[in-house]
């Protein structure tokens, strides 16, 4: 079973609202081992919104199209899908008299555009409506079929778990029942040409086995590179051993080229990392921040539970306070030493095992004769001198500062790991 997904509206062409539709219902076919090969968005224009359902219906067992139904001139997904199936419009009165029902209740007369959303091609079935006002419809076009749900996202979810999803289930056979699940493996430090020249020989693997795996790279700009692997199969539990499997290629193919650039998997962000590492060493950490101005702690305490290991930050952003709360000595401030001595002093003044600074320039004019985008990582951990690290990150103001966030919390994972 293929299902293609429609999303009709000039205004997403336009780029004035995000298909957020699209995406969740991908999501959602994807957990129920349903193929979705094809995304479409068509603006409100009759015969673009026919030549994309008929293409849709050319390569995938059914459609879903979101959006149209409503009760103005530009909402023509009826219409649309009234011709592809070659059949006339009629009112359902009984709709008419669900919508005015819906009106009076809330103390207001329906106007007689609403009458437009009681309009069913002849042979289509009605998706009730339980949140708005316009209903749903499930048309069969040959031993196909077309779903028309509205684009408001709330009434749009509802429609397909009550009414099209299990319908769905219904049309697919026995034989064709599968498990589609996904895992992302979350890497700091690479390339995407990188990393797919790294996993390149699973690609040639998958080629030629049919195992039923696939590997695919996700660039998240001050996330890092996503590798993300795919299994389908007949179970729940053969799906995830597919995974297991993949993963553990994957991750060797990775580690012998990067070493370790892999902090998270799925939902886990680098600052689960660091509390994940923090709790299992029972250390807590303290921050002196300058360019980043916040944004470490912020992600920090974002984590659920950070009380239990993160002291707190000193957002030390002019030059007086690193000399004077922190220690930092007289001279540059965007250096190796000032970064040192203002990890030092945060452990010292938040009273943590741990500190962590970052200094540097956000750009765009230079400052202490370095250049934008140079950053110096302070740490200081117990039982090994204080170290700092230097880096050299591209961007404009805003990137270089929050890959300068991610990296410092990167290069304390790394520490953390190695001993």
């Amino acid at each position: 079973m293929r299902v293609e997904i429609v999303a009709i509206g000039t205004e997403l062409l336009l780029g004035q609202i995000q298909d957020t539709n699209s995406a969740w219902l991908g999501e959602q076919l994807a957990a129920a081992g349903i193929d979705s090969h094809f995304h479409q968005a068509v603006g409100d224009n009759p015969r673009r919104m026919v030549m994309a359902l008929r293409t849709a219906l050319s390569r995938s067992d059914a459609v879903i199209v979101c959006g149209g139904l409503g009760p103005t001139q530009d909402d023509i997904t009826r219409e649309a899908i009234a011709e592809v199936m070659n059949v006339a419009l009629i009112v359902d009165e009984a709709i008419v008299d669900v919508i005015a029902q819906m009106f009076s209740s809330r103390g207001r007369e329906m106007s007689e555009n609403n009458r437009r959303q009681a309009e069913v091609p002849v042979g289509a079935a009605i998706i009730a409506q339980v949140r708005g006002t316009a209903p749903g419809l499930i048309c069969p076009v040959g031993n196909k079929v077309v779903y028309a749900v509205p684009g408001v996202p709330y009434e749009m979810s509802e429609m397909f778990e009550r009414a099209i999803l299990p319908d769905l289930r219904s049309r697919i056979g026995d034989d064709d029942a599968a498990v589609i699940r996904s895992r992302v493996l979350r890497t700091w430090g690479s390339s995407e040409s990188g990393l797919a020249e790294a996993v390149g020989p699973r690609f040639d693997h998958h080629a030629t086995s049919g195992a039923g795996v696939t590997v695919a790279f996700l660039a998240s700009g001050i996330e890092g590179i996503k590798v993300r692997l795919t299994a389908k199969a007949p179970t729940e539990a053969a799906a995830v051993a597919l995974l297991d499997a993949e993963e553990a290629e994957v991750l060797a193919l990775i580690e012998a080229r990067y070493g370790d650039i892999v902090f998270g998997r799925d939902d886990e962000t680098m600052e689960h990392a660091i509390a994940a590492l923090l709790l299992e060493r029972g250390m807590t950490l303290g921050l002196a921040e300058s360019l980043t101005g916040g944004l470490i702690a912020s992600r920090l305490v974002a984590v659920e539970g950070a009380s239990a290991w993160f002291r707190g930050a000193i957002v030390s952003y002019a030059s007086e306070v690193k000399h004077n709360l922190l220690g930092v000595p007289a001279g540059p401030v965007v250096s190796a030493a000032a970064a040192v001595a203002m990890a030092e002093g945060a452990a010292r003044q938040l009273g943590s095992d741990i500190g962590l600074s970052v200094t540097g320039v956000a750009g765009p004019t230079t400052q202490d004769d370095q250049p934008a985008g140079t950053v110096f990582v302070g740490m200081a951990l117990p039982g090994r001198p204080p170290e700092a690290f230097e880096l050299h990150l591209p961007g404009d103001r805003p990137r270089v500062r929050s890959y300068a966030a991610i990296s410092a919390l990167d290069t304390l994972r790394r520490a953390l790991r190695s001993s």
